[in-house]
C-alpha cells in the first residue's frame, strides 16, 4: 500500500473519538456506541498513541478536550459526514439523480429549443449539474469525438459523423434579417434575387460547413452570387452587424419572435437555406446515468434519431 495511505489507526477509532468528544463522558459515549466502557477507553488510548498526543484530559469529575483534541474534532466531523453520504450519493449517481454533464450549444439552439429542455431537465433532475458553453458546430464535433463533451446541440453535416448518435430537433427554412431602414424592408416577403445587391453578414465556413454550403447552394439556385460583407461568430454578433446597417443575415422564423426595432424579419419565397439543429452524443450502449437522464428529456421531444 502507498505510504500516504498507511495509518496507525482505523475508521472506528475516529467514530469512537467523535462520540466521546461530543458527549465528553466515556460511559454515556460507550452506551451510545453499544460497546463496553473499558473497550472504548482502550480504543481512545490507541488513537492517542497513533497520533502521538493526548486528546482528552480525564478526571473523576469531568472529561475535557485538549487543544489537539479540539483540532481533531473540527477535522474529523466533516470527514465522517462525507463518508456517511457516500452510499446515497452513489445510488443517486447510478440512478441518474446526480452527476455532472458538459454540453455545448449554438446560438440557434439557445434561441429555439434549448430553454424549454433546460427548464424541464432542471425540474426533473435538480441534483445533476449541467455545464453549458456556446461553441460552433466544428468545435463541438471534435470535442464529442475526443470525449470532452457529453452532448452537444449543433448543425449536422451532410453525412452523419462516425461514432455519434443524433436526434433532429429543428428543421426550418430561413428568412432574412434586414435593417429596418433597408429599401426592401417594406415588402412582406422576399426572394434571394431581390437581395443580389445587398451585402450579407455570415460566419466562417469552418465553424459550420453544412449550413454555409446550403446558403451558397440557395444563392446558386436563385441565380445570384452573394455579396459577403463580414464573417463573424457567434450568431448574436451577426445580428448586431445588421442592427448597425452593415448588411443582412439569415434567420429561422423560430428565432425571429423577439427582435430589436432596428431590424425586421422577412420570409423567403423560392430558394432559401434550411437550418437543421440536432442534439448529438457518443453512440454507446454504456451511457453515463446523468447523460441518460438529460437525453430522456431532450430526446423525448418529437424528431428523427439517427
Amino acid at each position: 500500500m502507498p505510504r500516504e495511505y498507511q495509518f496507525n489507526y482505523e475508521l472506528r477509532h475516529l467514530v469512537y473519538f467523535r462520540e466521546v468528544a461530543r458527549q465528553l463522558h466515556f460511559r454515556k459515549a460507550a452506551e451510545t456506541l453499544s460497546i463496553a466502557q473499558p473497550a472504548l477507553s482502550r480504543q481512545i488510548a490507541q488513537l492517542e498513541t497513533a497520533l502521538g498526543t493526548p486528546l482528552f484530559v480525564r478526571s473523576r469529575r469531568r472529561v475535557e478536550l485538549t487543544p489537539a483534541g479540539k483540532a481533531l474534532a473540527e477535522r474529523v466531523e466533516p470527514v465522517l459526514r462525507a463518508l456517511a453520504k457516500i452510499p446515497s450519493e452513489l445510488q443517486a449517481l447510478a440512478e441518474g439523480g446526480s452527476g455532472h454533464i458538459k454540453a455545448s450549444f449554438t446560438g440557434l439552439a439557445m434561441a429555439t429549443v434549448l430553454p424549454a429542455i433546460l427548464r424541464e431537465f432542471h425540474k426533473k433532475f435538480p441534483g445533476i449539474r449541467l455545464e453549458l458553453n456556446e461553441s460552433p458546430t466544428s468545435a463541438q464535433l471534435a470535442a464529442l469525438q475526443a470525449g470532452e463533451l457529453a452532448c452537444g446541440f449543433f448543425h449536422p453535416e451532410a453525412t452523419p459523423t462516425p461514432g455519434l448518435k443524433t436526434k433532429l430537433l429543428l428543421r426550418e427554412k430561413n428568412g432574412v434579417l434586414l435593417p429596418s431602414d433597408h429599401a426592401l424592408a417594406a415588402k412582406s416577403s422576399l426572394q434571394l434575387r431581390d437581395l443580389a445587391a445587398t451585402p450579407f453578414v455570415l460566419f466562417p465556413r469552418a465553424y459550420n460547413p453544412g449550413f454555409y454550403d446550403r446558403i451558397l447552394a440557395a444563392f446558386a439556385r436563385a441565380g445570384v452570387s452573394p455579396r459577403i460583407a463580414e464573417e463573424v461568430w457567434p450568431r448574436a454578433n451577426g445580428v448586431g452587424f445588421v442592427r448597425a446597417g452593415i448588411g443582412a443575415t439569415f434567420m429561422c422564423p423560430s428565432e425571429a419572435k423577439q427582435l430589436p426595432p432596428e431590424v425586421v424579419f422577412r420570409p423567403l419565397e423560392g430558394p432559401g437555406p434550411e437550418s437543421r439543429l440536432v442534439i448529438g452524443w457518443k453512440n454507446t450502449t454504456d451511457l453515463d446515468p446523468a447523460l441518460a437522464a438529460f437525453l430522456s428529456v431532450a430526446v423525448g421531444l418529437p424528431g428523427e434519431v439517427e
